[in-house]
């Protein structure tokens, strides 16, 4: 059973719209995943993070996609990478279906 959070909870959670502007293989990750360099606009910059998501995307497919990620969680060190934000994602085994905007927005919009 998941536990309940209230609404100051949840408006603590930064998630914001960004674009992916750089995929490398990360072959240090114990886990098959990219390291990717995202674009949150002007009032964030760009964030890196490493993402499982390799057994549904290509490094190609990722290049100028927007995504859902938390901005605000503290940096994770990730075998010799830094990340810097989550993206969002539904986990199905071990694919990982990325979320997405259904259309082109500016990056660093908020959600809520």
């Amino acid at each position: 059973m998941n536990e309940t959070i209230n609404w100051q909870d949840f408006a603590k959670i930064d998630m914001r719209v960004g674009t992916i502007i750089k995929a490398d293989d990360f072959p240090e990750a114990r886990n098959p995943a990219y390291q990717l360099h995202i674009d949150f606009g002007e009032e964030i910059g760009i964030k890196k993070t490493s993402a499982q998501v390799t057994t549904l995307y290509t490094k190609e497919q990722l290049l100028g996609t927007q995504v859902v990620a938390v901005v605000n969680f503290p940096k994770k060190q990730i075998a010799n990478f830094m990340s810097e934000c989550l993206i969002l994602g539904a986990v199905n085994g071990k694919d990982v279906e990325l979320l997405q905007p259904r259309a082109l927005v500016a990056n660093g919009l908020k959600i809520s």
